[in-house]
């Protein structure tokens, strides 16, 4: 058998994802950016953008590549806000997502989707797509009530 590293374990281990819950706050309308999904599982619905994190990889590094890779946009300020790991948000197995949350103020027309992300769109917090990919409701409320929060802290 052929294994990389020094300690390789017997029992199985989680997967490790990255996603980035990104804001627009135009006047008073907040916006959430979504991508529709161009591969399963849950090819063809909406979720906040994220992937897999590379083995060598460091979490901040990667999901501003994954952002980047998704919807073009790139430069946008991220901050570990929470991470979500209930069994079974993943059909293809055990994984363990770490979200992080920006706000951005311009930009917000350079959206282009890429990678694996067949659309990318801004969807008002009061309007989202119903039956997100994988938990990402849950998400995206823990999210939208965070930067509520920091909205309320900075008046």
């Amino acid at each position: 058998m052929n294994r990389k590293g020094k300690y390789v374990y017997d029992w199985p281990r989680p997967m490790v994802t990255v996603d980035a819950a990104v804001f627009a706050v135009i006047g008073d309308s907040i916006k959430l950016l979504l991508i529709n999904r161009g591969n399963e599982p849950y090819k063809g619905q909406w979720a906040i953008p994220g992937g897999f994190v590379g083995i060598d990889e460091e979490l901040d590094n990667a999901v501003a590549r994954e952002l980047a890779e998704e919807t073009g946009l790139s430069g946008v300020k991220l901050e570990q806000m929470r991470t979500f790991g209930k069994v079974g948000r993943d059909p293809r197995g055990r994984q363990i997502t770490v979200v992080y949350m920006g706000i951005i103020t311009e930009g917000l027309d350079r959206i282009k989707a890429g990678d694996d992300a067949a659309k990318a769109q801004w969807f008002d917090i009061n309007s989202l797509p119903p039956n997100m990919a994988f938990d990402h409701a849950e998400v995206a409320k823990f999210a939208i009530e965070r930067l509520k929060a920091k909205l309320i802290a900075t008046r």
